[in-house]
């Protein structure tokens, strides 16, 4: 093979769907990572390579309906040791050769209830895949959250840490003129080195859910995230919510998994119309055509085939009389199937009412939260400031100072918490009403 040929054959692969892999974006924001995901996910594509089976097997159901075609040949020698004919007419070679074709006219229907089952289960593996895909894109969301909420830690963490420097820096200054004793001194230069353990814990916090990201996105080891951080505003925090049972009613008829159990018991059902079939008797066509020859006789091989060439054509009724309870067994076992299917579509709606009802209470409080939070962010702050005055005019001590310092810096971590929780909440909540997930 050529070089010119060998180019042109690289080149022809990346267009081949399934080869040429999927570009990623230069940046990442939530729709690139959940869009990316939906493509590279393992487990999506493991759902997917099941429904493909799955098809197969329905082509292999629907082809029962149709007759079967075979050919057989077959090459036989015979020994006869004890015989008194000569030595070589003591064995001999025969040979068989037919076709065959045997079609099932009537069986109870087992045939067409195979077919349906097989294309529900197609439909049931179909919700599958979207289960899984809105698994990816729920625990991409939640990770991505998780991200912006470390990202704004980080922020918060290295504006106390300036301030903390600023703070012992001018405690320096004081202590060298002899405003405050060496004690105080300590005291703000230990809390500066706290703030920056802190600013450390919180990037390494920011590294972690980074790298969570990628391995839900199934990146390389090797390769970088530059992860968009949106500029959110108050109105996706304090969104209107819609009512809870609206929600669910939603839910219970746009979720996958809710209809996938719905068709188990549909499949059920079937299953046990299948197992009946087995007290019905069946009815088979068969016909076919052959010939053989023999050696040792005063006959030509083609005279042979010509003389044994056979027609046959006949009609079989099976009729089950005993069966060994194997009929009575299989309709049993079904119809505990379709209680069994009833019970788990049961379970699986209460699943997702207690889902919803969750996420909905962890919305509800966690705007609550927030606003009370951003309240108190509001008073803690002005007292900090008033103290930090009085602090350097000689008012305050260092451990009033410090500590209405961190207890700004606690209430700072608390309305991002519920700010962060707030947004996740409702947009789950969105989520389960079969609206996009948009952050932005």
């Amino acid at each position: 093979m050529n070089k010119s040929a060998l180019i042109i054959i690289l080149l022809s692969l990346l267009y081949i769907p399934g080869i040429r892999s999927q570009e990623k974006p230069l940046v990442w924001d939530l729709k690139s990572c959940i869009d990316y995901a939906l493509e590279q996910n393992i487990q999506v594509k493991k759902s997917k390579i099941t429904l493909e089976e799955n098809k197969i097997d329905t082509k292999t159901a629907k082809a029962q309906l149709f007759p079967s075609l075979s050919a057989s040949i077959s090459q036989n020698y015979v020994n006869y040791p004890s015989s008194d004919a000569m030595a070589d007419l003591k064995n001999s070679y025969a040979g068989n050769y037919g076709i065959s074709t045997t079609w099932t006219l009537f069986n109870g229907g087992k045939r067409l209830h195979t077919i349906k089952q097989q294309q529900l289960q197609d439909k049931a593996q179909e919700f599958n895949i979207e289960e899984a895909e809105d698994n990816i894109e729920i625990a991409i969301t939640q990770t991505y959250m998780e991200i912006l909420y470390a990202y704004e830690s980080v922020q918060i963490n290295q504006y106390t840490l300036e301030v903390s420097e600023t703070q012992r820096d001018r405690a320096r200054e004081l202590y060298k003129a002899g405003a405050i004793s060496q004690s105080d001194y300590a005291q703000m230069d230990a809390q500066c080195s706290t703030d920056k353990y802190q600013l450390v814990t919180a990037q390494a916090n920011l590294d972690g859910k980074k790298l969570e990201l990628k391995q839900l996105l199934e990146l390389d080891i090797t390769e970088e995230m530059d992860v968009v951080i949106p500029d959110l505003k108050e109105d996706n925090i304090l969104t209107p919510l819609p009512d809870k049972q609206t929600i669910y009613q939603t839910s219970l008829n746009v979720m996958p998994q809710i209809k996938s159990s719905l068709l188990s018991i549909d499949i059920a059902k079937l299953e046990e119309k299948r197992s009946k079939a087995g007290y019905y008797p069946t009815l088979s066509f068969n016909a076919g055509i052959g010939t053989g020859n023999l050696s040792g006789t005063n006959y030509l091989f083609g005279t042979q085939l010509w003389n044994k060439f056979n027609e046959n054509i006949g009609i079989t009724m099976s009729i089950p009389i005993y069966s060994n309870r194997e009929n009575k067994s299989a309709v049993q076992k079904a119809r505990l199937q379709i209680q069994d299917s009833q019970l788990e579509y049961i379970n699986t709606q209460k699943e997702l009412l207690k889902t919803v009802e969750n996420i909905y209470l962890d919305a509800t409080s966690s705007q609550s939260q927030y606003i009370a939070a951003k309240e108190r962010v509001s008073a803690v702050e002005t007292s900090y400031r008033l103290v930090e005055e009085q602090f350097f005019l000689g008012m305050k001590n260092t451990l009033e100072l410090l500590t209405e310092k961190n207890n700004l810096l606690t209430a700072k971590q608390e309305m991002l918490q519920s700010k962060y929780m707030t947004i996740l909440s409702v947009q789950l909540l969105n989520f389960y009403q079969n609206k996009p997930i948009v952050i932005e």
